[in-house]
């Protein structure tokens, strides 16, 4: 019997490119998309769409049995940026909605559980260089601190009641699909569509902050493989470190530069600078690579050729079709 996969938040910057890679490996009919708007009319057209808030578990729940739902993709979240400004809020979405799926997983109503952690679960205490696996974590932000919880949350539903959940503490994500959704290293895509778009672009970040980032390919890629490996093969029930690459907004500005020669940066941080700096620069994930072969396709460099070639011809076309 073939899996039927629910996905809460699909019409987020990770959750959109995970619905499609997931419908195209199982079926449009197998992979149910869920989002509290409908704001996204291509995912929403692509295949079965339900409107639904992550935080309403009567809902949650009633979606899960009527399409006999067995794996749940828990994608909504407030992201860094945004659950500064509307703290409560950014907590009440990221713990209720991970509550609702914890239970249906421990009263059997559904088997598996993928919900992503982020670097933002550490903070200024935690080593930036090549963080490790296990190490102090004091995060500084809502968002932070709801990862924190959510991983442990996570562990103890694995080991009280055998709850399958699976997690990555995802990096910052560059895709060329989808706008950032207020994280703290949203510059890295939004400095690719301004320099396409503008050729210039100011950042709210300092030139030299250096922040662990990803490809959304690789992204996508890690999120399927971690939930198709074997149980048995999952060591870690909190959430895995996982990286790819690390840079700086001038290393990126540099790499769009050998494309565009006249793109120009400026920079002028913002509150987003404090977050910037209580996350590592760098991330050891060793036992991502080692439990269940994780390894990224994406240098800096591919990414900056794929992103300027890709929003290169989305630009050209949105002008055309408006002239």
């Amino acid at each position: 019997m073939s899996s039927k996969i629910l996905i809460i938040g699909a019409g987020g910057q990770i959750g959109s490119e995970l619905t499609y890679k997931l419908r195209q490996m199982y079926g449009e009919e197998n992979v149910i998309a869920t989002d509290i708007n409908r704001n996204n009319s291509d995912l929403v057209n692509s295949g079965t769409f339900k409107t639904l808030d992550a935080k309403d578990y009567e809902g949650v729940k009633k979606c899960v049995e009527m399409y006999n739902i067995d794996t749940v993709y828990l994608m909504a979240a407030m992201l860094s940026a945004t659950g500064e400004k509307f703290p409560e809020e950014a907590w009440n979405l990221n713990m209720d909605s991970l509550f609702h799926v914890l239970n249906l997983a421990k009263d059997k109503i559904i088997k598996k559980i993928f919900w992503p952690s982020s670097i933002a679960v550490f903070g200024p205490t935690t080593p930036t260089e090549y963080t490790p696996q296990y190490t102090t974590m004091e995060p500084t932000t809502v968002y932070g601190i709801t990862k924190q919880v959510g991983e442990r949350w996570c562990e103890y539903y694995f080991n009280k009641y055998n709850v399958d959940v699976r997690s990555i503490r995802y990096p910052g994500i560059i895709s060329w699909k989808t706008m950032p959704g207020g994280g703290t290293t949203d510059y890295a895509v939004e400095i690719y569509h301004e320099a396409v778009k503008t050729k210039q672009y100011k950042c709210f970040l300092k030139e030299d902050t250096e922040l662990p980032m990803m490809f959304m390919d690789d992204a996508i890629k890690a999120t399927i493989n971690i939930m198709m490996a074997r149980a048995k093969d999952i060591k870690i029930r909190s959430s895995y470190n996982m990286a790819a690459i690390s840079f700086t907004p001038k290393e990126v500005a540099e790499s769009i530069k050998k494309h565009i020669p006249e793109f120009e940066i400026n920079y002028a941080p913002d509150y987003r600078q404090d977050i910037a700096n209580s996350w590592p620069k760098s991330i050891n994930d060793s036992y991502a690579r080692q439990d269940w072969k994780w390894k990224h396709s994406f240098l800096l460099e591919d990414i900056t050729e794929e992103m300027l070639f890709q929003l290169g011809k989305k630009y050209s076309t949105i002008l055309k079709t408006s002239q």
